[in-house]
C-alpha cells in the first residue's frame, strides 16, 4: 500500500545519493543531472559547503520564528539587497508563498489608493504556483481544472505583448501591477523581445501601478546574472525567488523596492518557518560560492556553448522547431509531442524534462564543466536525431 497522495506521476526511480551533477538509484546507476531537481540544485548534490553549513547550523540554532530578530535572516537581506537594488524583503518557504506576498502587497498598495477592488495583469502561459491565489494568476488552465471557484482580481494577456497590456490602460480603472516571468519556465522556456521587460517598467510608472517580476525559476544566477531582470537594466517594484537560492533547503523570498518596500507593516503578512536560521543560513552560503566560484561568469560561458551545439547539430532538422536559452535555462522546441523522451534519456544515464509537451527543457546544475555539458548535448542530440 502507498500511503502518498497520488498528486504526482512518478518515474519509477528511486535515488539514494548525489555528488555534484550526478544522482546514483538504489540499484547503483549512476545518471548525470540536466534538471537539477526542477532548478533548485544550483551548487550540485551534496555540495560540501552546504553539508558543512547544515551540520554545524543544526548544531547551534535551528527555528526560533519571527517573533525575535534572527541575525542571519538580516544579513541574508542586506546581502540580497546589495546583489539586486532592493530595498526590503519577506522570507518564506517556496517560489508559491513568494508569489502570495507580492500579490497581498499589491493588493493592499490598491486599496491603500482607494482601489476597492484591485486588479493584477498576468500573462498567458506562465506559472506562479498551486496555492489558489497564484494558481489564479497561473495562465493553464489544465492546472487550474476542478479548482473552482478561482480567486479574482486577474486579467490576462498573452505573454510578450505590451500592446495588449497597453489596452487593458485605456479601459480598466483598478489595475494595480503588471505580473509576469522574465523569461517563462514551464512553458517551455519562453524568452520575450529584449524591450518587453523595459516596455513593462514604462507602463507601469507611467500608470502607477507596480512591477511584479516572478524569478522563482529565472532567479540566482540561472540566465547568468543574479536575477534576469537585471539583463535589462531595471528595478521592479517586487521580484520573487525561491529554487536556487537553498539548492534543496525550502527558502523563497519577496523582494520590494520604492513604494512596495513601504506596503506591509506589522501583522499584514506572516510566516512561522520562514526565514529561519537554518534556512537563511544556508542561503549564505550559496551566496558565499557563487561568488567565490564566479558562477556568473561560468553560466555564461556554459550555456552559450551549449546553445551553439544544439544549434549546430539541431538547428537544421526538419523536427526541431526552435533552439532557446539564456545562460542554463535552455529550451529545445519540436514540430512533435516528445515526453518518450524523458524515459528514452533516463535509460541512457540523463535527466530531462519535457514542458508543454514538446519542449525539452534543461536546467542542469550551475557547476557542470565543458566535459558534462558536451554530454548532455550529445545524448539530447542523439535522441532527437532518431526522431
Amino acid at each position: 500500500m502507498n500511503a502518498i497522495m497520488p498528486t504526482y506521476g512518478r518515474i519509477d526511480v528511486a535515488f539514494v545519493r548525489g555528488e555534484g551533477p550526478w544522482l546514483y538509484d538504489d540499484q547503483g546507476n549512476r545518471y548525470l543531472d540536466a534538471l537539477s531537481g526542477l532548478g533548485v540544485i544550483a551548487l550540485g548534490h551534496a555540495n560540501p559547503a552546504i553539508a558543512k553549513t547544515l551540520a554545524a547550523q543544526s548544531q547551534q540554532l535551528l527555528h526560533t520564528s519571527n517573533l525575535y530578530r534572527i541575525p542571519s535572516q538580516e544579513k541574508l537581506a542586506e546581502k540580497l539587497a546589495s546583489l539586486t537594488g532592493m530595498e526590503n524583503m519577506f522570507f518564506g518557504n517556496s517560489g508559491a508563498e513568494a508569489n502570495e506576498c507580492a500579490i497581498k502587497i499589491a493588493r493592499l498598495y490598491g486599496h491603500q489608493k482607494g482601489i476597492v477592488e484591485p486588479c493584477i495583469i498576468v500573462a498567458d502561459a506562465s506559472f506562479h504556483g498551486r496555492t489558489m491565489a497564484t494558481l489564479t494568476a497561473t495562465g493553464n488552465r489544465k492546472v487550474q481544472a476542478g479548482f473552482e471557484p478561482l480567486v479574482g482580481g486577474f486579467a490576462r494577456v498573452p505573454y510578450n505583448d505590451l500592446e495588449s497590456i497597453e489596452q487593458i490602460a485605456k479601459q480598466m480603472q483598478n489595475v494595480v501591477a503588471v505580473m509576469v516571468e522574465p523569461i517563462q519556465g514551464e512553458a517551455g522556456i519562453q524568452i520575450p523581445d529584449e524591450k518587453y521587460l523595459i516596455g513593462i517598467r514604462e507602463i507601469c510608472n507611467a500608470q502607477g501601478w507596480l512591477m511584479i517580476l516572478d524569478e522563482v525559476q529565472s532567479g540566482n544566477c540561472r540566465t547568468g546574472a543574479y536575477f534576469c531582470y537585471q539583463h535589462s537594466g531595471i528595478i521592479p517594484d517586487l521580484v520573487t525567488t525561491a529554487k536556487g537560492l537553498g539548492n534543496g533547503v525550502p527558502i523563497g523570498v519577496c523582494l520590494a523596492s520604492g513604494d512596495a518596500a513601504q506596503v506591509f507593516g506589522p501583522g499584514n503578512h506572516g510566516s512561522t518557518f520562514g526565514g529561519n536560521p537554518l534556512s537563511c543560513a544556508v542561503a549564505l552560503t550559496v551566496l558565499d560560492e557563487f561568488e567565490r566560484l564566479d558562477i556568473d561568469k561560468q553560466v555564461t560561458a556554459i550555456g552559450e556553448h551549449m546553445l551553439s551545439q544544439f544549434s549546430q547539430r539541431l538547428g537544421h532538422l526538419n523536427v526541431v522547431r526552435e533552439v532557446r536559452g539564456k545562460g542554463l535555462m535552455i529550451g529545445i522546441e519540436l514540430e512533435r509531442p516528445c515526453t518518450d523522451l524523458v524515459q528514452k534519456a533516463l535509460q541512457k544515464g540523463l535527466l530531462i524534462n519535457v514542458a508543454a509537451d514538446s519542449i525539452i527543457r534543461l536546467l542542469p546544475p550551475l557547476i557542470i564543466d565543458e566535459q558534462q555539458a558536451d554530454q548532455i548535448c550529445d545524448i539530447v542530440c542523439g535522441l532527437v536525431e532518431t526522431l
